[in-house]
């Protein structure tokens, strides 16, 4: 059956008018002449997507009328091409076009926080010629490493917050920009003296610190819930990757360019995340124009999270268990992950006597170890979930994982003498780490899916304080004791919290 689309507007270009459509033969409809005016539609159709080239064309009688048209013919499978002649093949929509905006959204925030760990980890490699530069001892080094934590504490809660009330994708974007400028700013700051240093680093921390909770509140909306473990542990690994990146080309740029030159080039690639994010992004998918019925439908389906929130029940999230257990257990958690990611490049300049350009190369692989491993964590923990598994017991075994990793390889460190069995030690307590992602990191849209933003800054709020006190902690203790206490310290909270998590956490729904 042959259909066809007629489109009028009287704001063509004068030359195409007509009264009306001339009659279209079916031998004339192959014999189109090409016109350089054309456009084209998408026609979505409930089971596929088709594209069609418009061509616009005038009649014979091109002074009469005012009005124009554009007319395209369909027939079967056959289509007016772009050269005027019809075609036997049916044009299909590109395959970035069917890509489904959910994965665009998951993949943005991954890139997101790609940006967020390098601009982080490229100072605990700048570090060292800096300390060397200005003179600072381990103490303030320490003060140095925590002063990024003083801004970022501040942000979480109210970072949630703002997200859940006005939108992820206003909330994110503000976080990137403001962290991209205090990047290009740390060099000019370290060379007006310390105090404006710890300022800028604070101010960085301000930045990053909005990240996690607007990024937990777009993808409690956009992402279905048996896709939940591995869309977070997707944009978890670009953290990972970020540090990989950033101890892998810091050496590079600082040997060749000098430490200032690893601030600005990384602090630049902001802009360019930024204009993709405004033109691709949107908060949730009611404000997406652009999303396909299909993927519209299986999102609205399977996700809990769907109005904006208006007010905050604060009593009633302090109420429940298992929000001091995800609380707690985040606190125990961050508090190794944060001495790791400022302290490694140091511990292994000092301790396994590698060079700065050592120091940062190896520095890669336990954060290589966690991209990997927290991917397949994600995958792991969303296979068992389809296959009938309860999401508590998941998030338990994940976590577990989690915890009782990192501690037993942390454990074997003070036994080994050997630099390259240290550093697989090192990746291998990393890699464990990272199945937190699908255990701890998962939970806050488990139990609150409305709140998911404000309840990851609430607990987020108790992992920062773990970094600040850890970080500034450790600087100390290596002044007045060794490595070895660094990691016990580590090692205890990785055990309380694996208790904790197991006798109060829960997978459920238990705040609507």
């Amino acid at each position: 059956m042959n259909a066809r689309a007629l489109l009028y507007s009287p704001n063509l270009h004068p030359l195409y008018t007509s009264n009306r459509p001339p009659e279209t033969s079916p031998r004339n409809r192959r014999t189109l002449k090409p016109d350089p005016k054309s456009l084209r539609i998408w026609i979505h159709q409930r089971n596929r997507s088709s594209v069609f080239r418009v061509l616009v064309r005038s009649s014979d009688k091109r002074e009469s009328s005012n009005s124009s048209y554009a007319e395209t013919i369909k027939e079967g499978r056959e289509i007016v091409n772009g050269n005027g002649v019809v075609s036997d093949s049916l044009s299909s929509v590109p395959w970035w076009e069917e890509f489904p905006k959910r994965w665009v959204i998951v993949l943005l925030c991954f890139s997101a926080f790609l940006l967020c760990n390098m601009d982080r980890v490229n100072m605990s490699i700048a570090i060292l010629p800096m300390s060397a530069e200005y003179g600072w001892n381990p103490a303030t080094v320490g003060l140095i490493q925590s002063s990024f934590f003083w801004g970022y504490l501040l942000t979480q809660i109210a970072g949630g917050i703002w997200a859940d009330t006005v939108g992820g994708k206003m909330v994110l974007g503000f976080g990137v920009v403001w962290w991209s400028i205090a990047t290009i700013l740390t060099p000019i700051a370290a060379k007006l003296g310390l105090p404006f240093l710890l300022v800028v680093r604070a101010f960085m921390g301000v930045g990053e610190g909005v990240a996690m909770p607007a990024m937990n509140n777009i993808l409690s909306k956009w992402v279905p819930v048996q896709e939940r473990s591995r869309s977070l542990a997707l944009v978890y690994s670009g953290m990972y990757l970020g540090s990989v990146t950033g101890l892998a080309f810091s050496p590079f740029l600082i040997h060749q360019f000098g430490w200032p030159s690893v601030f600005y080039s990384f602090g630049s690639l902001g802009t360019v995340w930024l204009t993709l994010w405004l033109t691709k992004a949107e908060s949730s998918p009611i404000e997406d124009l652009t999303l396909l019925p299909e993927e519209r439908k299986l999102i609205a389906d399977n996700c809990a999270s769907k109005e904006p929130v208006k007010s905050i029940p604060w009593r009633l999230i302090l109420s429940k268990p298992p929000v001091w257990a995800l609380i707690g257990c985040h606190f125990c958690h961050n508090w190794g992950t944060f001495i790791l990611l400022t302290w490694m490049p140091t511990y292994y300049h000092q301790v396994l006597k590698f060079n700065l350009m050592e120091s940062g190369l190896l520095s890669v692989f336990p954060w290589l170890t966690m991209a990997i491993s927290a991917n397949a964590g994600g995958w792991i923990a969303d296979t068992l979930v389809s296959r009938g598994f309860s999401v508590t017991n998941v998030r338990k075994i994940m976590q577990t994982i989690g915890f009782l990793g990192p501690a037993f390889f942390l454990t074997q460190l003070k036994h080994i003498d050997s630099p390259a069995m240290a550093v697989l030690c090192m990746a291998c307590s990393q890699g464990t780490d990272a199945f937190s992602q699908s255990g701890l990191y998962s939970n806050h849209q488990d139990i609150a899916p409305r709140y998911s933003g404000v309840l990851l800054g609430l607990s987020n709020t108790a992992g920062v304080l773990a970094g600040v006190l850890g970080t500034a902690a450790t600087g100390h203790i290596l002044q007045h004791g060794s490595w070895d206490d660094v990691f016990t310290i580590s090692v205890g909270l990785y055990l309380v919290g694996t208790v904790v998590w197991n006798l109060f956490s829960t997978g459920e729904k238990i705040i609507d």
